[in-house]
């Protein structure tokens, strides 16, 4: 059974989370962001405070370690469709936009696991959030969709953005296009 791979992207604070969770919540088979498991694991247990500031190829080495497993994970589940908070070209899009170098493993990695439809939620002021572990202001935060854009769009793929909403309304619109 080939298991459809539905990715949700977005620049920081646009509400990824709180649809996968409640995606989870309804039963569907979700993968979480991991960024945050890095850098929680950074803090507690190499005192370092921001990863991806301090060290982002390593960072980014660990994240794409975690998102590719993740999406070998969801080619041996049972379910027709698997939602990812984030996908693997997403690492490639933050390294870019810091402007750091980082090896050809990741583009390999970006061509090689594939996914079936990628929604992106837009910059949304009124929700945005700053906290422990998301360090970027809301200007950053727009910059960094542009590079989500441009990496996505680059790698081919079809981006269809869901409207700023509330949760429920956001996950039928997600619904209704995987249905067409």
């Amino acid at each position: 059974m080939h298991t459809t791979k539905i990715v949700i992207i977005g620049g920081p604070s646009t509400g990824k989370s709180s649809i996968i969770n409640q995606l989870t919540d309804l039963g569907y088979y979700c993968f979480e962001e991991i960024s945050r498991q890095v850098t929680l694991q950074a803090q507690e247990e190499e005192g370092i405070a921001q990863l991806f500031l301090d060290k982002p190829l390593l960072f980014s080495e660990k994240l794409l370690e975690g998102r590719i497993q993740q999406y070998l994970d969801s080619t041996q589940i049972d379910d027709t469709i698997a939602f990812f908070d984030r996908g693997i070209p997403d690492i490639s899009a933050y390294m870019d936009y810091k402007g750091k170098e980082y090896p050809d493993t990741f583009h390999e990695a970006n061509k090689k696991y594939k996914y079936d439809k990628i929604f992106i939620l837009p910059i949304w002021e009124e929700i945005y959030l700053s906290d422990n572990e998301r360090y970027e202001n809301l200007e950053e935060a727009r910059e960094i969709q542009q590079y989500l854009i441009r990496t996505y769009t680059d790698l081919g793929y079809e981006l269809i953005e869901v409207p700023k909403d509330t949760v429920d309304n956001r996950i039928s619109f997600i619904f209704n296009h995987l249905n067409e």
